[in-house]
């Protein structure tokens, strides 16, 4: 099944060549493109793309607003940041609000392809370096602390296993390795830690998980 992508940068070479890595994928189909995010919602609705890959500095409306736009829709896509700099204080707010992930735009060729796979899998697209590297940098403490893990509370024995490895930047097949159960249980099991949790995906479990210092 193709996988339908909305790219947003403000550069058309970067734009171009990105589409052109994707479209590389037969599995992988572009199906709109914009300078900036001021029609994002609309483009959402028309297309209805699984992933959004969008940069986070542009005129206009920028990739933090993509995300807050997109965060509020009832089924929102999977949306993936496009940055220069690994760890920013732009790139900790998309993810607070919703992002799945983030990219360096000098990634590679198959990595961006795989990345895009893996957010239209539902997974983060975050490595575990790169998992601990960002949190440990924008780690909130005080009052952000008691509310994780307050949240953390209402988890499962099982469930907060379960979301530590997802802390941890561990993937579905990782977990289901790890904790002996089937890939089908994990995603069982994150769906609920999403809900009681109050988190829109995966990083924002993270998130919480190691505000309440458990990752």
């Amino acid at each position: 099944m193709s996988v339908k992508v909305v790219l947003l940068d403000d550069e058309d070479l970067v734009r171009s060549g990105i589409r052109m890595i994707l479209e590389s994928d037969p599995e992988i189909q572009v199906v709109a493109e914009a300078a900036h995010g001021g029609g994002i919602v609309d483009l959402v609705a028309k297309h209805a793309p699984d992933v959004v890959l969008t940069d986070i500095q542009m005129p206009e409306v920028g990739g933090l607003e993509v995300t807050r736009r997109l965060a509020a829709l009832p089924d929102p896509p999977a949306v993936g940041v496009l940055t220069t700099f690994d760890i920013d204080e732009y790139v900790h707010a998309a993810l607070q609000n919703g992002a799945a992930g983030f990219l360096l735009k000098d990634t590679r060729p198959h990595d961006l392809v795989a990345a895009v796979h893996t957010l239209a899998g539902g997974e983060a697209m975050l490595s575990p370096r790169i998992t601990r590297k960002l949190l440990a940098a924008f780690s909130t403490g005080g009052g952000a602390a008691q509310s994780a893990k307050a949240k953390m509370e209402q988890l499962t024995a099982r469930e907060r296993e379960v979301a530590v490895a997802v802390a941890q930047g561990s993937s579905n097949a990782e977990i289901a390795a790890d904790l002996y159960m089937s890939q089908s249980t994990v995603k069982v099991h994150i769906g609920r830690i999403m809900q009681k949790l109050d988190a829109v995906n995966r990083t924002q479990v993270a998130i919480i998980a190691h505000d309440a210092g458990l990752a």
